[in-house]
């Protein structure tokens, strides 16, 4: 059935291996993050036997998937728990990353009346905290040592909670990169709160700098979805060697294939953004639809396998191609095959009306 998204596994498993060694030749850990594939256990199980010892993932749902499939991984609920939803963090998560007081109150109380009204509960241990600590980017966490230090300090003193680490988050919302003096104030922190078990020191775009040699000793642990999945670093999106790009594959039937002018005729208005297309008359040129829009994948970070083939542009239900110059002489019901960046995945794999086929 198309469109369909076939994931290889095996590559998958490659490129986690990969990462595994390059970051532990540097007394790195690896948390694999789920998110983007709803932590579908079959990838779950690629990072595990890649070498990943913890999972990820931003929703309790996810995380509730994975245990449901006999993924037994330390668990980690790695967006803030919401206090309406303590319960299912806890129950779902060995660790949570936290940036507010009222919230680990939330967490120590849940972890008390599960243990008080579930027998299924009765044999947990404490809910593990990272708490996050802002160094620039401005989305999580605290901002100064001493607000960090006296939430440290509540973490200790609430029952059902163990204090496990600090951690930090860069290059997500403004952008800002990680560099040695920031993650030596995360490892400093850490330290000085006797909270080392975890100084996870954020995401895929912290891989350059550890290549470089610019991580300091203490930072033990990453958060990485994207290298693992795509082979690629965060800060410059550059690909890893020794690691593929191409895992994740995309193919949409064609419904319609005609010679038409590229440029369009009439009075223009604007897109659904607010912003005017550009026009350039190119002369008849051979255009294809697929049967593939943007509700169901991401077109800024799709590319063609094909070479010869162009994205022109798509709407709601509707891809559209230039295949003039296409290395192959595409026919109607053909498939088109793109290869996925990490939104196009985040949204493909959302969609239920893409197909997900394994293979190896």
């Amino acid at each position: 059935m198309l469109p369909e998204l076939t994931i290889d596994l095996k590559i998958i498993e490659d490129n986690t291996r990969e990462l595994v060694r390059l970051c532990a030749e540097r007394g790195i850990g690896i948390t694999g993050v789920t998110k983007v594939f709803r932590g579908d256990p079959e990838i779950a199980r690629a990072f595990l036997a890649g070498g990943v010892k913890s999972l990820g993932d931003s929703r309790t749902e996810n995380l509730e998937r994975m245990a449901a499939a006999g993924i037994d991984a330390e668990k980690w609920l790695i967006r803030m728990p919401q206090i309406s939803r303590a319960e299912e963090c806890v129950r779902a998560a060995d660790v949570s990353l936290n940036s507010e007081e009222e919230t680990l109150r939330a967490l120590s109380g849940a972890w008390l009346r599960l243990k008080a009204e579930d027998p299924a509960f009765a044999d947990r241990g404490p809910h593990g905290v990272v708490l996050m600590y802002d160094l620039g980017d401005l989305r999580e966490g605290w901002v100064d040592r001493d607000s960090l230090a006296r939430a440290a300090e509540l973490v200790r003193s609430l029952p059902g909670l163990e204090l496990k680490g600090v951690g930090t988050n860069l290059t997500c919302f403004n952008f800002v990169h990680p560099d040695t003096e920031k993650l030596t104030l995360l490892a400093d922190a850490a330290r000085s709160l006797g909270a080392d078990t975890y100084v996870s020191g954020g995401n895929s775009a912290t891989l350059d700098l550890m290549l470089r040699g610019g991580i300091p000793a203490g930072v033990n642990m990453l958060r990485l979805g994207e290298s693992l999945l795509f082979g690629r670093e965060r800060a410059h999106y550059a690909y890893l060697p020794g690691t593929r790009n191409d895992a994740f594959i995309l193919r949409a039937e064609i419904v319609e294939l005609k010679e038409k002018p590229s440029m369009p005729w009439g009075e223009f208005g604007v897109d659904s953004y607010g912003r005017a297309p550009e026009h350039h008359d190119r002369g008849i040129r051979r255009r294809a639809i697929c049967a593939l829009g943007r509700q169901d994948a991401d077109f800024e970070t799709l590319w063609t396998v094909d070479p010869g083939v162009e994205i022109l542009g798509a709407s709601s239900d509707h891809l559209m191609l230039d295949v003039t110059d296409a290395e192959r002489d595409y026919r109607m019901g053909d498939a088109v095959e793109l290869r996925c960046g990490y939104y196009a995945l985040l949204r493909a794999y959302n969609s239920e009306y893409v197909a997900k086929r394994f293979v190896r």
